[in-house]
């Protein structure tokens, strides 16, 4: 293990995020190697730098937060991934178990509280906010929603799910694949293959359905 543990930060917030680099800048052991705005530059930036921590906001436009986290996890660097949110939603943190996050804290939590689970991280441990680990049970499998969500969203796969939750906010087939980077022909079977899971065969409904599954805010 280096000397040093270094950290992406990655938020929309240009406030937020230029005062949490300073902060854990100071912190002894830490060092900021990149900041990024949104999940995309995260992507990036983690090739790049390969940093022990990437502590990302889930609540960001563009590229979803755990696609980019997929991402990540798939260039093999090693990189623990900690989700901030201020929302507590159980498809946020399935997501984020999903994707073997080492953590998910909600923005309320001290600067104290922060650096405790940048060290968990870094050691090996994961580290939920107490009302997130309220949610979560360990068993043989591994750790899980003590209530699972919807169950028809839960036969969809991490593609799918992705796909949904930019329609749920609104964005058009084009927008969808340009985020996405692939073709508009993949986002449409995707498309059907959601309506045909979820027996919604209309895209204003499917719309309407993410959001009522709270699937628009990120």
């Amino acid at each position: 293990m280096s000397l040093s543990t270094t950290i992406l930060l990655v938020d929309d917030q240009n406030l937020l995020r230029e005062a949490l680099a300073l902060r854990l800048s100071q912190e002894p052991g830490f060092s900021i190697v990149a900041t990024a705005t949104d999940a995309d530059a995260a992507v990036r930036e983690a090739a790049m730098h390969k940093p022990d921590i990437v502590l990302m906001d889930i609540d960001m436009p563009g590229r979803c937060c755990f696609d980019a986290a997929r991402a990540i996890a798939e260039a093999g660097s090693g990189t623990a991934i900690l989700f901030v949110s201020a929302f507590c939603h159980d498809r946020y943190i399935e997501e984020a178990l999903a994707v073997g996050a080492a953590g998910y804290l909600t923005k309320g939590e001290s600067p104290q509280t922060l650096i405790a689970a940048i060290h968990a991280a870094r050691s090996g441990s994961a580290y939920y906010s107490p009302e997130v680990a309220a949610r979560i049970v360990a068993d043989g499998a591994g750790l899980r929603l003590s209530q699972p969500a919807n169950a028809r969203v839960s036969t969809l796969t991490p593609r799918e799910l992705e796909i949904l939750r930019y329609i749920a906010r609104g964005m058009s087939r084009k927008e969808i694949a340009r985020t996405r980077q692939v073709s508009e022909k993949t986002v449409v079977n995707h498309t059907t293959n959601l309506m045909n899971k979820l027996s919604i065969h209309d895209r204003v409904d499917l719309a309407r359905y993410a959001i009522r599954e709270g699937l628009a805010t990120a």
